[in-house]
């Protein structure tokens, strides 16, 4: 019998069709991983198995049965006596998810309060065994902590407990590991399958076909509110038969160009780099780097492991308690802002939230006829600069009339690419430019990277935890672990022989070993996950210790 029956499932919003004629049937014991871009209908899809879509929208379906419960015309108060109870939500975001102003034990008491008659006592107890379920470390002293004091992956944890507690039959799990490093994401996945082998039935929402290879049993594709492709996840991955499905497989198997060895001038350059700040001790230690003209250097580490900060000292923006960085063998950081203001324009940030970092009340072409008015171009003159810089980085002038939120990830992180070119720079710092896109957005991004460098011979650095977006661009690579820098070289040099142990790990996390030489991963259970014994999972990375500084 199945735990989740869906037949002919139609949400209709605002007088358009977002979701038609959706069927999906899941079993005890069993993972559907329901996948596709930005706009397919997914979490819409994933909403209204909880009875949770808009108000604005209206849910009809032939069947919606929910551990035998029929909900196909359930009214809230009917909704409120199954979600929590028979079926589950793990949402995509922790931190907004979990209230702040709780304790984490108070977060996952709730729906026992809700839902069971059980003392307080028995609250609490039930509680600290759900996070214990879910390999909380130390779990009796975190169950007192509030959510901003954990981490990510911790913080994760403590939303997948708030869910289980109660033993529903059903989870739903929302894009549940897009935001966190490849170990964490894969720690968070083996849960998940922990879950679904002791008989939960799980439906996974995602864009990301990583996480999807090692927790699913079978694949359903969407694409404009339909199901394009359903299967077996090892036999969809393998031999996917929808073009929609065969373009998200291609855009999942990033083809790492060939990369030739850097040879220009230094435009940029650190020598033992190091930053302490009070209460968070030292987060960069003795860090040294050169980056050519014309080339991209990589820099790989989980949260926490001092990437960003080393982006902010390379930037000027921190001064160094240790060692110095130079800008064409100029001192460039420590120095005052007034020596540094003539050549600011020569080094340019691209953030990893472009919406956080466009004015939402702007329209695009506001913003980017701003930067190239700080660059000294004249405002008659700004107009046709803002039609040249978006047709550069492949969008169209019409865009620069919309402010951000209306328009896409995608072009949002275009246009910012834009606007930080719009004062010609010598280097690029990107900090994870993709990290929240879809996968074939991803490569759209990538690739447009890749073309600018060699038509302008732009240097960049590329900070990311994804070891697989890192190689599609870089030339070299420099993997960071707690501030410091435990491995480096060229790109093919690490990814042929990977030293140290840590290395090791991200690649296999990040599934590097076959998917992105064109293999299909075989027995997909279970694919690439980390050994017992793996560092990933054994060692004390800062991610599972608690919220760490970047």
């Amino acid at each position: 019998m199945s735990a989740l029956e869906v037949r002919g499932l139609r949400i209709v919003m605002d007088g358009r069709v977002i979701v038609d004629g959706v069927e999906l049937s899941v079993a005890p014991g069993e993972c559907l991983a329901i996948v596709g871009e930005s706009g397919a209908g997914k979490s819409m899809t994933a909403h209204a198995l909880l009875g949770l879509a808009p108000d604005r929208a209206t849910v009809t379906a032939d069947v919606l049965s929910v551990d035998g419960v029929d909900v196909s015309t359930a009214d809230e108060r009917a909704w409120r006596g199954v979600r929590g109870s028979r079926i589950a939500l793990v949402s995509q975001d922790a931190l907004v998810s979990l209230d702040p102003l709780r304790r984490i034990g108070r977060e996952i008491e709730e729906p026992l309060e809700i839902h069971t008659g059980d003392t307080r006592a028995r609250r609490r107890e039930r509680a600290l065994a759900a996070l214990e379920s879910v390999s909380m470390p130390d779990a009796s002293r975190r169950i007192e902590a509030y959510s901003h004091e954990l981490s990510g992956g911790l913080r994760q944890r403590a939303l997948i407990a708030s869910a289980l507690v109660t033993n529903p039959r059903i989870v739903v799990a929302d894009e549940p590991t897009t935001a966190l490093d490849a170990t964490v994401q894969l720690r968070i996945l083996q849960l998940l399958r922990e879950i679904v082998d002791a008989g939960t039935a799980l439906v996974v929402i995602s864009h990301d076909l990583t996480a999807v290879a090692h927790v699913a049993d079978r694949i359903a594709v969407m694409r404009a509110g339909k199901i394009v492709e359903e299967g077996a996840t090892a036999e969809v991955l393998a031999g996917p038969g929808h073009p929609h499905t065969r373009e998200l497989v291609a855009a999942w198997r990033i083809r790492t160009p060939p990369r030739s060895e850097p040879s220009g001038q230094i435009v940029l350059a650190a020598q033992g780099l190091s930053k302490s700040f009070a209460g968070s001790g030292t987060v960069v230690h003795d860090v040294s780097l050169a980056l050519r003209r014309g080339s991209t250097l990589g820099i790989v580490g989980e949260s926490g492991s001092g990437k960003t900060t080393l982006a902010r000292l390379l930037m000027g923006i921190e001064s160094p308690d240790a060692g110095e960085v130079t800008l064409e063998g100029a001192m460039w950081n420590p120095a005052t802002e007034a020596r540094r203001r003539p050549s600011r324009s020569r080094i340019q940030l691209v953030h990893q939230n472009p919406r956080a970092a466009f004015d939402p009340r702007w329209s695009i072409g506001r913003s980017l006829s701003e930067a190239l008015r700080a660059g000294g171009v004249a405002r008659a003159a700004s107009r046709h600069r803002v039609a040249a810089l978006l047709e550069q980085v492949e969008l169209d002038p019409g865009i620069a009339l919309r402010r951000p939120g209306e328009v896409s990830g995608g072009q949002r992180q275009r246009a910012a690419i834009a606007r930080a070119l719009a004062v010609g720079p010598d280097i690029l710092i990107l900090d994870e430019p993709v990290s929240a896109l879809d996968a074939s957005v991803q490569v759209t991004v990538l690739a447009l990277l890749n073309r600018l460098q060699r038509e302008t011979g732009i240097a960049m650095i590329l900070i990311s935890h994804d070891l697989r977006v890192v190689a599609a661009v870089a030339d070299e690579i420099m993997v960071m672990r707690d501030g410091r820098v435990v491995e480096a070289g060229s790109t093919a040099e690490v990814f042929r022989e990977p030293r140290h142990p840590f290395t090791r790990a991200l690649l296999r996390a990040g599934k590097m070993d076959g998917a992105d030489r064109g293999e299909a991963p075989g027995g997909v259970r279970g694919y690439n996950r980390l050994s017992s014994a793996d560092p990933a999972i054994t060692g004390e990375l800062p991610e599972e210790q608690g919220a760490s500084p970047q």
